[in-house]
């Protein structure tokens, strides 16, 4: 079986659910069980690779499933749990797993904690009764993943490297169908559109103009960074390891107010493995932090305010997208507990890649661009679209003159490395 049945279940939730949900029921009773009774999907901001929702067996029994789809993959097998719990890491033990390509499925008990995505839009929102203690949970989970990540240090070969699974977010995202899908190639960007707030653009031409962002001046174009972040998370790559989740972001990981302190716990291990830190500390530095207008962009719309300008062939986009509290919080303390103390003792130990500031933003780059379609106007109003492109720029190449601010973040990594 392809993935192409997971693909279209996880298509079909957002407008057809209760056609998805027959697919998916036929689908779990052959992987799972011919006991399952019903099914009920739930469509979630969050779900943009993925879906999950309820399972109920003919005896009443209620059970939690998660599967991640990835059209184009490469990986052999998904879902190494038991990896990232011989390490250490709390995360939720599924009953079940079907692990093949195209057959992949988690089936857990029934978890009653909050995401912590949920959790930190409802306090973006304005609730924000638990900030306090999500930052003091947070804080201590990244104290502890660094930890994690001191303890399983190791290096990779360039064989074992290749396997990971990491590198369907990233490499095999550029190189694998999902670039040309979205934007075209060579042939073809020329007639794929991109609508934006003054006219439609030919992709072509989007990845081949040149860019200034809020007075930020962009030597490359869209084209440049895409061939440079190819180079750099070539899968080949020997170097220093560590056992990661590989796709941490806040839909990913449960907030448990019932522990005292409260904690938080993963669940949902489509990546993990053994690969680099610092393709491990993408997702959740770009997720947690920058991408909510991806998740909810017609809301983020409604707040918006950018402005898009082109004179000879350069695009100027002035915009104020801001962080919330909450943003910051995250990035802070992923920061402040894990990334700088890590970095600086790879440095110390002279097991920090030379280029480890390209290969962070080539990852990040590849957060807004390959997520989903910027160019899909069914999910994307014009507004939202030139910022998600801006934002691709803006974390995959280096600011001129004033300094982006995830390029003041990664100065501020810099800095500390010899502090």
């Amino acid at each position: 079986m392809s993935d192409n049945l997971l693909q279209r279940i996880q298509t079909l939730q957002f407008e057809h659910k209760e056609e998805a949900e027959a697919l998916l029921i036929a689908f779990l009773r052959g992987v799972y069980s011919p006991q399952v009774e019903k099914v009920e999907l739930r469509p979630l901001a969050v779900s943009l690779n993925s879906f999950n929702g309820y399972i109920t067996l003919q005896d009443g029994k209620l059970l939690f499933f998660k599967t991640h789809t990835e059209p184009d993959t490469v990986i052999g097998e998904y879902y190494n749990a038991s990896k990232l719990a011989d390490a250490g890491y709390p995360i939720i033990r599924p009953i079940f797993s079907s692990t093949e390509v195209g057959r992949q499925v988690l089936i857990y008990e029934i978890v009653e904690s909050i995401s912590v995505f949920d959790l930190a839009w409802s306090i973006e929102c304005g609730n924000d009764d638990q900030f306090t203690a999500l930052t003091t949970a947070q804080e201590e989970a990244d104290r502890q993943l660094f930890d994690l990540y001191t303890r399983t240090l190791q290096p990779q070969s360039e064989e074992e490297a290749a396997k990971s699974p990491i590198h369907q977010l990233f490499y095999h995202r550029l190189t694998g169908g999902r670039l040309s899908r979205f934007y075209g190639d060579e042939a073809t960007s020329d007639d794929i559109k991109i609508m934006l707030p003054d006219a439609s653009y030919s992709m072509k031409a989007i990845r081949n103009t040149h860019w200034i962002i809020n007075g930020q001046v962009y030597e490359e174009s869209v084209e440049d960074i895409i061939q440079r972040a190819i180079s750099v998370l070539h899968p080949n790559m020997s170097g220093v390891s560590v056992i990661g989740h590989g796709d941490a972001h806040n839909g990913n990981v449960f907030f448990r107010d019932d522990d005292q302190p409260p904690s938080l716990l993963y669940f949902d291990p489509a990546f993990a493995g053994r690969h680099s830190p610092l393709l491990d500390l993408a997702k959740p530095l770009f997720h947690n932090v920058f991408a909510m207008w991806m998740y909810f962009p017609h809301i983020k719309a409604k707040e918006l305010r950018i402005d898009l300008q082109e004179h000879a062939g350069v695009l100027s986009v002035e915009h104020k997208y801001s962080l919330h509290p909450v943003r910051e919080m995250f990035l802070q303390s992923k920061l402040q507990q894990v990334v700088i103390p890590l970095f600086k003792k790879l440095n110390t130990e002279h097991l920090l890649p030379n280029n480890w500031r390209e290969i962070l933003k080539s990852a990040l780059f590849c957060c807004p661009f390959l997520t989903m379609n910027l160019a899909d106007p069914n999910k994307f109003p014009p507004d939202i679209a030139l910022l998600g492109l801006a934002m691709s720029i803006e974390m995959g190449s280096e600011s001129k003159s004033k300094r982006s601010r995830i390029d003041l973040v990664l100065d501020q990594i810099a800095n500390q490395l010899y502090a």
